[in-house]
């Protein structure tokens, strides 16, 4: 990969990066105190999202980490047993 192409894929994971960081900030921490009438709350999922989304993507991530730590370790213990025999 060149250079530019490396700084392109940066630049647009940092804005996407930047957006959803703004977006979750305006919905959690702004959007309670709207009316429940305002059009700006049909931009935003209600929220019980704001909670729910991050409890399963950390319980997703979690399992994902325990699940490789897993499988590495059983993965060394077959290697080990067999230069033991």
């Amino acid at each position: 990969m060149s250079v530019v192409n490396d700084k392109a894929i940066g630049a647009a994971l940092l804005a996407v990066g930047s957006f959803v960081f703004t977006y979750y900030s305006v919905w959690t921490l702004v959007i309670p105190f709207v009316d429940e009438d305002h059009p700006a709350r049909q931009l935003f999922p209600p929220q019980w999202f704001a909670v729910a989304i991050p409890v399963f993507l950390l319980a997703v991530g979690i399992t994902g980490i325990f699940g490789f730590l897993s499988f590495v370790m059983l993965k060394s213990g077959k290697k080990a047993a067999k230069k033991s025999t």
